[in-house]
């Protein structure tokens, strides 16, 4: 396994930080510290905390958005499809729960960052490819005539809804212990 590069170590101390005392609570310096990293090598990569906040926040929503990728290459059939949306959401939350807490609550900040714009193209991207993997299928007629625009909350609405609780310590149920549960009401949502 690859060693982390020094932007992923500052990055991964930064959740620690954010996870340990709270965004607003966080400093550059706190992170410089857990990081081990220099003051010219915080300002090379990030330049200040919101660009931090902004970078971590676009490279977990990159890591699902990969891990959604490869499970494109494996499967095919329109059900898989659905439920993969699903259970790759689900696996990546398990994974990964600070950094999916982090993005659940900061997404408004990085919009309004200077950053904002790279974030709402990173999303145009990762749901144009989702909406073209699924084309096919629904030029077949195997969706449920809906909006586009409702289509991806109707599939991942009932799970992010859980996570959102699971995250916050709402929940009885284990998250893994419904991912099939939660793939399955995905696509009985939206087959034809």
């Amino acid at each position: 396994m690859a060693r982390p590069s020094r932007k992923d170590e500052i990055l991964q101390a930064a959740l620690a930080c954010f996870t340990e005392v709270g965004v607003d609570a966080t400093t550059i310096e706190m992170i410089r510290d857990r990081s081990g990293a220099s003051i010219g090598s915080m300002y090379h990569h990030f330049g200040n905390k919101e660009r931090i906040i902004a970078a971590l926040y676009l490279a977990g929503t990159a890591q699902y958005a990969e891990l959604l990728e490869r499970g494109f290459a494996e499967v095919s059939g329109a059900e898989a499809c659905i439920k993969l949306l699903v259970t790759s959401y689900i696996d990546w939350v398990v994974a990964n729960p600070d950094w999916a807490r982090f993005i659940l609550h900061n997404r408004g900040r990085v919009e309004a960052s200077e950053l904002g714009e790279q974030l709402r193209e990173a999303n145009r991207q990762h749901y144009a490819r989702i909406f073209q993997a699924l084309a096919g299928y629904r030029e077949q007629g195997l969706f449920k005539p809906m909006p586009v625009d409702c289509f991806s909350s109707v599939i991942i609405g009932p799970t992010h809804d859980l996570a959102r609780n699971w995250l916050a310590g709402r929940t009885r149920s284990e998250l893994v212990d419904c991912r099939e549960l939660l793939a399955q009401v995905a696509w009985d949502s939206v087959r034809a």
